[in-house]
């Protein structure tokens, strides 16, 4: 089976092969997601979560007012290529979000505690 951290881009064959695998596992994505909603999330995840806000930060820039899914999958390609030149501004922005990225996940896990004290 193909796993989420891909060095390079899908090929249509893969992304083929990919959707019947999610589609095969889908509850159990769905049960694993819902679990992990329950609990705080580790320092590598929320390194991982700085690091995609950073690199949306970055398409936002290079994109200006269009949309990711505006482009043809050439483009969306090329403009990865592009991301991937940038690891170093990526890990100096993720580093600078990093403290906002936490603060989310406290305040997430602290409204569902106080929806479930109401009852």
């Amino acid at each position: 089976m193909l796993t989420f951290q891909q060095f390079e881009a899908l090929t249509p064959a893969q992304r083929a092969k990919m959707k019947i695998a999610m589609k095969r596992n889908k509850a159990k994505i769905a049960l694993g997601r819902k679990k992990a909603a329950k609990k705080l999330a580790s320092p590598e995840q929320l390194k991982k979560r700085a690091n995609k806000k950073a690199r949306e930060i970055l398409l936002k820039k290079i994109l200006k007012d269009r949309g990711k899914e505006d482009l043809s999958f050439k483009q969306r390609q090329e403009i990865e290529k592009k991301l991937d030149k940038k690891k170093a501004a990526i890990k100096k922005i993720a580093k600078k979000i990093l403290p906002q990225v936490k603060a989310k996940d406290r305040a997430k896990k602290q409204v569902k505690g106080d929806a479930g004290k109401n009852d």
